[in-house]
């Protein structure tokens, strides 16, 4: 059974190929995917990297959970499900007490 592994406190010039090499040492790595911000594409400084069984994420977290890499020692651990985080957009807030302190003139200003 594969098991997925988050690789936290990376550089963020650390490449997919440098943690497939890396983690192939423990065993079978089936992915690894490199967490990068939508909007400038570079690194967000994880990973997660999907491990061929049971066993092999078990040595890697051994293996490499403290190694450094980079000048960073890594963090490695059995990834945990995604929390769900409440929905809707950031944008413009409509509340007319924030609106108060953002001058503008007119209408309603007390002040």
């Amino acid at each position: 059974m594969e098991v997925k592994l988050y690789v936290g406190n990376m550089t963020f010039d650390t490449t997919a190929e440098q943690l497939q090499t890396l983690f192939a040492e423990a065993g079978a790595v089936v992915a690894v995917d490199v967490i990068k911000d939508r909007d400038t594409g570079t690194s967000k400084g994880f990973a997660f990297i999907t491990m061929g069984s049971q066993a092999d994420a078990a040595k890697a977290i051994s293996m490499f959970d403290g190694k450094e890499l980079g000048g960073r020692a890594l963090k490695v651990n059995t990834a945990k499900p995604r929390e769900e985080r409440p929905g809707g957009g950031g944008g413009r807030s409509f509340n007319r007490s924030n609106d108060r302190n953002r001058g503008g003139g007119g209408k309603n200003s007390r002040y």
